[in-house]
């Protein structure tokens, strides 16, 4: 019998990924789409490319007894940061699965929810119970987990791109810079003065260059690996796309390394890691997002220059699906024992 999902803020363009992959999960029934703005429409009212895939299924106005009602198995929430804080614990002290693809539950030093997000955590027990839902660095970790915090799409792309560097000790973690460029999608369905199309397109920019908060993220992950204090600036760039995020992340090499070395090292970091793609000397040449648009796939790969003894790696992803949505399902995969590529066997689109 398939689980029972709710899905949560599901008319943004997260919750629409979310109900496009798990329409085709084999072991999922979405029963509970939540919408404040959609109640009472149909979900292809606003998720036109899902027409026919959800008859009967409309948008609700979201509460707690609702969902409970259901008797749904798991929560997926991507309401907006703090809006579901108190509905992610309430749902998981009810004995439910939850996966929250905010930031309300990703970090787990309460003092970093001060500096970063400018507010204390009410719960930071649950912090500690919560599992970072990236399966790459988490694998282990996540199955029977109840409480998934999903990463944020800077930082899953950011990781990836140096989480073997960090591994093998190769890179002086005391200074890494990282430069994510990313598609419109990252801002959301509710245009802003920036994100509003005709501000937006054929614009190159940097935005938050003083600190962005997925910056505290790829500290914790990569200081996990490290066993050490990793420091990294991480700094998105809004470019003329709808969809993907490439990292490059930038760093020093510690110690002497040429690109084969670091092929041997990628390979065997991401060896049991379904859907990660290791791009090297092939065309096209390095990581880009147009080849992994639609998909769950990261593709990684790195550079040397020798001159300086400089390294970058990089990550390429859908911003909503391996850096959202596909990452959450893949996450919840490995939280209920079902292979981690259940649902999301979907070949990237071309062209993009």
């Amino acid at each position: 019998m398939a689980y029972q999902v709710a899905v949560l803020g599901a008319s943004g363009y997260t919750g629409g990924e979310l109900l496009r992959i798990l329409a085709l999960h084999p072991e999922a029934e979405v029963v509970v789409a939540t919408s404040r703005e959609y109640a009472g429409k149909p979900i292809h009212f606003v998720h036109f490319n899902l027409r026919g895939w959800y008859r009967g299924l409309r948008f609700t106005p979201f509460s707690v007894d609702a969902v409970l009602k259901k008797e749904v198995d798991v929560v997926f929430s991507a309401l907006p940061h703090g809006v579901g804080i108190e509905y992610t614990k309430t749902f998981y002290e009810s004995g439910l699965t939850v996966v929250d693809l905010s930031a309300d539950y990703r970090l787990k030093d309460p003092e970093a929810y001060k500096r970063w997000y400018g507010f204390e955590h009410p719960y930071p027990d649950l912090l500690e119970k919560a599992v970072y839902g990236l399966p790459e660095l988490h694998r282990d970790e996540l199955k029977g987990a109840r409480l998934i915090a999903s990463p944020g799409c800077n930082a899953t792309a950011a990781i990836l791109a140096l989480a073997p560097l960090v591994k093998e000790k190769l890179i002086d973690t005391s200074r890494i810079l990282v430069d994510v460029k990313v598609g419109s999608s990252e801002g959301g369905s509710k245009p802003t003065r920036g994100s509003h199309h005709p501000e937006r397109e054929n614009a190159i920019r940097p935005y938050e260059p003083r600190g962005h908060r997925h910056a505290a993220e790829a500290e914790q992950e990569l200081s996990r690996l490290a066993g050490a204090q990793v420091r990294v600036s991480l700094v998105p760039h809004a470019v003329s796309a709808i969809r993907g995020a490439l990292a490059s992340g930038h760093a020093w090499l510690a110690r002497e390394a040429d690109e084969k070395t670091l092929l041997r090292v990628y390979a065997s970091f991401y060896r049991e890691s379904p859907f990660v793609r290791i791009v090297y000397g092939t065309p096209p040449g390095y990581p880009d997002p147009k080849y992994v648009a639609g998909s769950n796939y990261a593709d990684v790969g790195f550079a040397v220059e020798e001159r300086l003894g400089r390294v970058t790696g990089f990550a390429a992803i859908d911003n909503l699906v391996k850096g959202a949505a596909g990452q959450a399902v893949q996450a919840w995969n490995l939280a209920v024992g079902l292979p981690e590529d259940t649902g999301l066997r979907i070949l990237p689109l071309k062209p993009a």
